[in-house]
C-alpha cells in the first residue's frame, strides 16, 4: 500500500473513532500520531466535505502576483535560444533593450526560469577523489647515473626570428651535462628519442628527476605523461619537484644560468649555429670549466657513463591480479564496462589489485595510479601524489 492510502485509511480511522465521542481528543489523538489541532482539523474536514476532505492538499497559493509571466518566459526562451553563451546578467540586459519602457524580470529570476526550461550551462561533473600519497624526501646522488635531472631553459629567439626550446639533461651526482638539444617545441615524441641516444650511450640511470610541467608531468594519475610513463616501464624511477619550488632542483637551475649568460646574448643567426655554439659551451663545461662542489675538477674527470644493454619496456604484476591493456583511447573494459585510465598509459597493461568491496586499485608497474569502484560509471578515481616542501 502507498504512503497516501496508507495516511488515508489512518485517518478515516481516527475520524470514525471521533465522530463517536467514546474517547476525549486528548487521548485519540496520540494513538495515531496527531496533534489535538491536526485532529480537529481532520474531523471539521471530515464534517464539511465527507471522505474527500481527508486528501491532503496543495500548498501552492491561489494568486502569485510576483509570478514571472508566460509572456515573459516566452522572451527568456526564445533570446536564450539565439544567445546561448549569455550567462541572466546579459540575457536580462538583451531584453532591457529588446523591450524598452518594460521591467525584465530579474538577473537571479531569470536564472531560476532557464534552469526550470533546462537552458541552464551544465555543470561539469567533478572527478572523484582517488587515493591521496605523500611522497618522501629527493633521491640524494651518490654516484655517477643515479640521479639525473631534466629541464627545459626557457624558450628564446634566434637573430632570423626562429622560435628554440633547448632541451637539458645533466647528471646531478657529477653535474656532468649530458646533452642539451635546441628543439622547435616541447612535444613528447623528440624528447623520447634523445634519451634513446642518452641511454645507448651513458646507460640507464635509476631516477630522473623534473618538474611538472610538459612533456614531463601532466594534472592526470600520478601526474604521469606518456613521456614519464615511458621512464617508468623501463625500470626508471621519475620523481617531480613539488610545484613553484624550482630551488629543489637548484643545480640545474644554476646551469641554466650560466648556459644563458654565456651562449645566448646575444643569440646566433640560425638554429643551427645556435646549436654549434651550444655543443662548444657543453664541451668546455664538462671538460674544462672547473666546478666549486666539485673541488674546482671539471665534471668530465668524476662521471663515469654506465652503458648497458637496450632495455625494452616491461611491467610485472602479482600472479593473482588481473591485468587490462589500454585502449589508443586510454580506456580498459572492466566489469562488462569501460573505464578510462589515461591517455599516458596507451598500449601498456595495467595491473588490478583486488580490494576489499566492489573495488580494485590500479597500478602501472610498482605504482598507483588510481581506484576503480564498481559503482562508478566511466572514469577511474585518479591517485594523486603530493611532495612535501
Amino acid at each position: 500500500m502507498s504512503k497516501a492510502l496508507l495516511g488515508m485509511a489512518r485517518r478515516l480511522a481516527f475520524v470514525k473513532l471521533a465522530l463517536k465521542a467514546q474517547q476525549s481528543m486528548s487521548r485519540l489523538c496520540p494513538m495515531f500520531g496527531l496533534s489535538r489541532k491536526s485532529g480537529y482539523k481532520w474531523k471539521k474536514r471530515f464534517e464539511q466535505e465527507g471522505i474527500r476532505g481527508l486528501y491532503d492538499r496543495k500548498r501552492r497559493p491561489h494568486t502569485s502576483p510576483k509570478q514571472t509571466s508566460h509572456q515573459w518566459l516566452v522572451r527568456i526562451r526564445h533570446l536564450r535560444r539565439s544567445r546561448r553563451s549569455w550567462g541572466s546578467r546579459k540575457l536580462r540586459v538583451g531584453l532591457r533593450k529588446k523591450y524598452p519602457g518594460q521591467r525584465p524580470p530579474a538577473a537571479r529570476t531569470i536564472g531560476r526560469c532557464l534552469r526550470r526550461m533546462n537552458l541552464g550551462r551544465r555543470l561539469r561533473r567533478r572527478t572523484r577523489l582517488g587515493p591521496q600519497r605523500r611522497l618522501g624526501a629527493l633521491t640524494v646522488a651518490g654516484r655517477s647515473n643515479h640521479v639525473w635531472t631534466v629541464d627545459f631553459k626557457g624558450w628564446f629567439r634566434t637573430q632570423d626570428g626562429c622560435r628554440i626550446e633547448p632541451l637539458t639533461v645533466r647528471d646531478l651526482f657529477s653535474r656532468y651535462v649530458l646533452s642539451i638539444r635546441v628543439l622547435p617545441d616541447q612535444r613528447w615524441e623528440p624528447v623520447q628519442r634523445i634519451f634513446l641516444r642518452l641511454f645507448a650511450k651513458y646507460g640507464y640511470p635509476s631516477v630522473i628527476r623534473m618538474d611538472n610541467g610538459s612533456p614531463f608531468g601532466t594534472t592526470g594519475p600520478a601526474g604521469l605523461s606518456r613521456l614519464s610513463a615511458w621512464w617508468t616501464a623501463l625500470g626508471i624511477r621519475v620523481q617531480f619537484i613539488a610545484p613553484g619550488h624550482p630551488e629543489q632542483n637548484g643545480g640545474h637551475e644554476q646551469m641554466h644560468r650560466v648556459f644563458k649568460a654565456e651562449t645566448t646574448k646575444p643569440s646566433s643567426q640560425k638554429a643551427r649555429a645556435q646549436q654549434r655554439r651550444t655543443d662548444r659551451w657543453v664541451y668546455n663545461y664538462n671538460e674544462i670549466r672547473p666546478h666549486e662542489a666539485l673541488g674546482q675538477r671539471p665534471p668530465g674527470e668524476v662521471y663515469r657513463p654506465r652503458p648497458r644493454a637496450v632495455r625494452k619496456p616491461r611491467l610485472s604484476y602479482a600472479r593473482h591480479w588481473e591485468f587490462r591493456r589500454v585502449r589508443s583511447n586510454g580506456q580498459i573494459r572492466w566489469r562488462g564496462r569501460k573505464r578510462f585510465v589515461g591517455e599516458a598509459f596507451i598500449g601498456y597493461k595495467v595491473g588490478l589489485k583486488p580490494i576489499r568491496g566492489n573495488r580494485c586499485g590500479v597500478y602501472f608497474g610498482h605504482l598507483l595510479i588510481g581506484e576503480l569502484w564498481e559503482s562508478d560509471v566511466g572514469a577511474m578515481r585518479p591517485a594523486k601524489y603530493t611532495r612535501k616542501w
